[in-house]
């Protein structure tokens, strides 16, 4: 077992321009799934989510529905918070960026890059792209189009303050060097360093033509860059700079984020925190992509997946299982309802359904006590399961739980259960019953519902990490009905 400390996962903020997507949904439970991992090993862990409420997109889309910014995005906000009560996510912060405290931390925070000498004010000119609240150059669009999500940019000229963040080149590139970890997965490093080795411009971070923005300190007629605004939520929601939570939790250990907007956390983010000499973050985790039955989501094609459907169809935790068994979280991914059927009848039925329901059914009737020789604990390495999830394999470590699973299922085959009587039927009910309190610790942080009927079947308690040793089976058996049902593929 690693030593234990303090955990802090943060999600991206999302834009409430729109209601939340898989690809929303994917991020936040994975967080989630890492969260509840390190509560389990009896970490202290602060868990950051929340919604990106500025910007000339927000603006737009709260046009377009006849409200004020405000109205807008609280309605767009309450399907969020919707979304991940119905999903199973236990965050311990939700920050939006229109919270008094919040608009007060990111003047302080500009405030010090000023103190600095890292801000100055000049005219900016270039292309804007109101999708991504993103600026480029000439030289970076593509076909004439943003490089990111392609769609059409703006030509952009006004008066806007600068970030030096040019100085921070060589501060950047020694850091990444020092703290290997730090991009992660390690495939995506040298697509950062490279571009920071390219050379790194002064960047914009106000605005005058956006009024619905956090205002620029000391120049009424300026907003602050939404990017710049949105990066300060991470130590806002914690009380930055003098709140308890801070104190206990700052740096983050993770950032979880998609990979298209690794350059602003990977890059920008650490800069302004250089500047405005703050400790920065341990590891930016850039995940991948998902499409829609092997195309790209767009409104345009109306493949958008709704997460919300998706469990409602078949359940929250087959939902929770498929994204992190599908692929590792680096990955991108492809979401099928065929397959996602797949791993529910062929993994979550057969595997750990059948596996519950055959044990509970013997046990039911067996009349003596549950005792013997760990057998099957030996089939179980908890510290590789543990170094994995310390590393982020969520699919590694899911992936090995789910081996423990068919050990467990083996066992039973291989002894032939249901034949054996007296002490020998005692013993293999011992270790499959000790096996099914521990693959319910397991499988918590994954799949929090299914853990806890496992629990009521056993007439157990919910466990820790320091928990998953074979000892004496203390739960009362009250077998209940299959955790899973099959569904039937249609033609």
């Amino acid at each position: 077992m690693s030593k234990l400390g303090k955990f802090y996962i943060t999600t991206p903020i999302y834009y409430v321009n729109d209601k939340p997507h898989i690809g929303h949904a994917y991020t936040t439970i994975a967080a989630d799934v890492l969260a509840r991992w390190h509560r389990l090993k009896g970490d202290m862990v602060f868990f950051l989510t929340g919604t990106d409420e500025h910007g000339e997109k927000v603006a737009a889309a709260a046009e377009k529905a006849g409200q004020t910014p405000k109205q807008f995005a609280d309605s767009v906000v309450s399907t969020y918070i919707t979304a991940w009560k119905r999903l199973e996510v236990g965050y311990d912060g939700f920050i939006r960026t229109t919270d008094p405290n919040h608009a007060k931390a990111v003047q302080d925070f500009v405030n010090k890059m000023v103190d600095n000498g890292d801000v100055y004010k000049g005219k900016y000119e270039g292309w804007y792209c109101v999708s991504d609240e993103s600026f480029w150059t000439d030289l970076q669009l593509k076909d004439g189009k943003c490089p990111e999500c392609g769609r059409e940019v703006k030509k952009v000229k006004e008066d806007s303050y600068f970030f030096r963040l040019s100085k921070y080149q060589d501060a950047l590139l020694d850091f990444y060097k020092e703290n290997p970890d730090f991009l992660s997965p390690r495939y995506r490093a040298n697509e950062i360093i490279n571009r920071v080795k390219d050379g790194l411009k002064d960047v914009s971070i106000s605005r005058t033509a956006i009024k619905w923005a956090v205002p620029f300190p000391g120049d009424a007629q300026h907003w602050v860059y939404v990017w710049v605004d949105a990066l300060i939520n991470y130590i806002s929601a914690l009380g930055w700079p003098g709140g308890e939570n801070y104190k206990a939790y700052w740096p983050a250990d993770v950032h979880l984020i998609g990979k298209e907007i690794n350059w602003f956390h990977s890059v920008i983010w650490p800069a302004m925190l250089l500047s405005a000499n703050l400790p920065l973050p341990k590891k930016v985790f850039s995940h991948g992509w998902w499409t829609a039955e092997g195309q790209k989501m767009s409104k345009s094609r109306g493949n958008f997946v709704n997460p919300l459907d998706i469990a409602d169809r078949y359940s929250v935790d087959a939902l929770r299982y498929f994204l992190i068994r599908e692929l590792p979280l680096g990955d991108d991914g492809d979401f099928s309802e065929k397959a996602l059927i797949a791993r529910i009848n062929g993994e979550l039925v057969a595997d750990l359904g059948n596996l519950i329901y055959r044990i509970l059914t013997l046990a039911e009737r067996f009349a003596g006590e549950f005792r013997g020789s760990p057998e099957l604990e030996p089939k179980l390495d908890i510290s590789k399961i543990e170094s994995k999830m310390d590393d982020l394999d969520t699919f590694g470590a899911l992936n090995d739980i789910w081996g423990f699973i068919r050990e467990a299922n083996k066992y039973v085959n291989e002894k032939e259960v249901w034949k054996l009587s007296g002490d020998e039927l005692s013993n293999a009910l011992y270790n499959l019953l000790e096996a099914c309190r521990i693959i319910s610790i397991l499988i918590s942080p994954f799949m929090p519902e299914t853990s806890s009927k496992i629990n009521a079947q056993l007439g157990i308690g919910p466990g820790t990490l320091n928990d998953c040793r074979f000892g004496r089976f203390k739960g009362r058996i009250k077998k209940g009905e299959y955790l899973f049902k099959k569904v039937e593929q249609k033609a």
